[in-house]
């Protein structure tokens, strides 16, 4: 309709009290973001891209069969499904058609909107099948699920309405023997999901799973988004299903809806010297990983933590090393694509180098003097005017370096001085 889902108040149900206790079953996801691509492929190979556009969309798409196939009673989704506005008409019929299954399978839906969800206008043209429940976010709602003529259990579910916190005084209601599950989008803490006595917390907000225990209970859950998208979010993603039996015990089962894993390996220059050479450590490592992530396609982030800067220079030309792993690893289905090697700066570097009478002597000594200086970095504008042959936004990301960038980037710069100024043959260990 004209007002949006998010500003509907069908499913605004009266319950009643329970005759008995009832077993059910429900998956619960969230955060798809179906508008977004995966991030940190600057060369994505050819033979991999159409996988990649596709992977979130089969995320949502394995979510429907998962909630068919496991013949849940209902499916609860919790913010950050879709920005209409930037997914276009194929994610929006994606997701109309996901409902439309689910649908003529008898499952019932309450979405509560994420920032993502809700910032955005829907499209006036477009109804969600009946079976969908968007909850408010203005007005909790309190909704009652029947199965076979029976209550099951209550859904107390509210959106975001642009601050992503969950307001547990906003779920205030009458206390039931009912089952009840509170649905909402944002942040919330042990102590504040303790105030309302619900069974369980169906969250949404957070990318990486997280699971809030009271006991032996699981009491709330952030399922995270099906598909990782970043290196931030790395390691499985997936959805829940939850089972809930006559007692009211909850048993939550995990299920992995991605096609594309996200890993960071770090290693040392002991772990280097212990396999003899990097190609070693690189195949002894993937095949590690492939056997812990079966048959998803890995997305690796390889760094080499310096301990003594006298190592630094031993993994030799990265670019080279990147360009190998790639053809090596990265061809096949499955494949382990490498994304970047990068070297990871030293604490410190010998002092015997920093007393030099030398460039790098003196280099080290200036540096040095930024890195405990409060102001953190020196201003690059001028020098990066001098270079006309800089790209705008290279210049512009050289002279206005983040305040949370700083540190790592005098650690790098150190790093990338101190290799050239001792003769190093590779200035480049962030390569992609």
């Amino acid at each position: 309709g004209s007002m949006g889902p998010f500003e509907s108040l069908r499913g605004l149900v009266t319950w009643r009290e329970p005759v008995s206790g009832e077993s059910f079953r429900f998956l619960h996801a969230s955060d798809f973001h179906l508008e977004n691509p995966l991030a940190d492929l600057d060369d994505c190979p050819e033979h991999l891209t159409d996988l990649v556009v596709q992977a979130p969309r089969n995320a949502f798409e394995l979510m429907v069969e998962a909630a068919i196939k496991e013949q849940v009673d209902f499916v609860i989704l919790s913010g950050d499904l879709i920005n209409p506005e930037t997914a276009g008409p194929y994610g929006i019929s994606l997701l109309l058609g996901g409902f439309e299954r689910l649908k003529e399978a008898g499952k019932q839906v309450f979405w509560s909107g994420g920032l993502s969800d809700v910032s955005a206008r829907w499209p006036d043209s477009i109804d969600l099948p009946d079976n969908v429940t968007v909850f408010s976010p203005t007005q909790t709602q309190v909704v009652s699920v029947q199965r076979a003529g029976r209550w099951i259990c209550r859904v107390i579910g509210r959106s975001c309405s642009g601050d992503p916190v969950v307001r547990t005084q906003d779920y205030q209601v009458e206390s039931s023997e009912l089952f009840t599950i509170g649905v909402g989008y944002g942040e919330v803490t042990s102590e504040t999901l303790t105030e309302n006595r619900f069974n369980y917390w169906a969250l949404g907000g957070l990318h990486q799973r997280r699971v809030f225990e009271q006991g032996n209970d699981c009491i709330a859950v952030y399922p995270g988004t099906p598909q990782g998208r970043s290196l931030s979010e790395t390691g499985q993603h997936g959805f829940d299903v939850v089972d809930v039996d006559v007692n009211q015990k909850i048993r939550v089962q995990n299920q992995s809806a991605d096609e594309f894993r996200y890993c960071r390996v770090t290693f040392n220059e002991q772990e280097l010297a212990a396999v003899g050479c990097i190609e070693n450590l690189i195949g002894e490592r993937i095949y590690r990983l492939q056997g812990e992530h079966g048959s998803r396609h890995l997305l690796i982030a390889w760094e080499y933590e310096v301990e003594d800067a006298r190592a630094m220079s031993e993994l030799g030309d990265v670019n080279q090393i990147l360009q190998w792993a790639r053809k090596e690893y990265g061809q096949g289905i499955p494949c382990a694509w490498s994304i970047s090697i990068q070297v990871q700066p030293p604490k410190s570097y010998p002092k015997t180098w920093s007393d030099e009478d030398t460039i790098l002597g003196d280099f080290l000594r200036v540096a040095t003097n930024y890195r405990v200086k409060e102001n953190g970095l020196p201003n690059l504008t001028g020098m990066v005017e001098e270079h006309p042959e800089i790209r705008a936004g290279t210049a512009k990301r050289l002279a206005e370096v983040p305040p949370h960038r700083v540190t790592e980037t005098l650690s790098q710069a150190t790093r990338v001085g101190v290799e050239l100024l001792r003769g190093g043959q590779s200035p480049g260990g962030n390569s992609r």
